[in-house]
């Protein structure tokens, strides 16, 4: 199941939706709502499923900046972790809406990689600008799973 553009910008819709529901979720019902909904949007979203996820968070450090198993994205999502103190909650940080803007994207048979920026506005209408990589690769019911999440801030020269 050769994996497309379509199937990439999907993925990415899906991906930031989800920031948005886990920080909606956090407003109306706490943090074990946020963690329920964070878990899911997992689920749905990365593969963990089919082993590790190369994922470089925007905001980790020293012995805990890759997070390859879902509790370590997790914790990076939701804060609010003792295996993981220095999280605050990446998607627990007001999310109203995501764009994204493409810089690059190569696709190779159920392979497929993104390479731009996300924008994510909060409910005070501060964008937050993040370069991001995204690889993905398409498991056996033919859904493209993140497999790669690279993220960082732009360079201030």
């Amino acid at each position: 199941m050769p994996i497309t553009s379509e199937d990439m910008k999907a993925a990415l819709e899906a991906w930031g939706a989800g920031k948005v529901a886990i920080s909606k979720a956090f407003e109306d019902g706490g943090i074990e709502a946020a963690r329920k909904t964070a878990e899911a949007h997992i689920d749905a979203v990365y593969g963990y499923n089919m082993g590790p996820v190369l994922f470089k968070p925007t905001m980790a450090s020293g012995d805990q900046t890759f997070r390859p198993t879902k509790d370590g994205a997790l914790a990076y999502f939701v804060g609010h972790s003792d295996e993981y103190p220095l999280d605050a909650g990446f998607a627990i940080m007001g999310w109203r809406s995501m764009e994204t803007v493409t810089s690059a994207e190569f696709t190779e048979g159920d392979v497929g990689m993104w390479m731009g920026w996300v924008k994510l506005t909060n409910k005070d209408g501060s964008v937050t600008t993040v370069d991001k990589s995204f690889g993905y690769k398409k498991d056996a019911e033919g859904v493209a799973r993140v497999v790669l999440h690279h993220s960082s801030l732009p360079y201030q020269p």
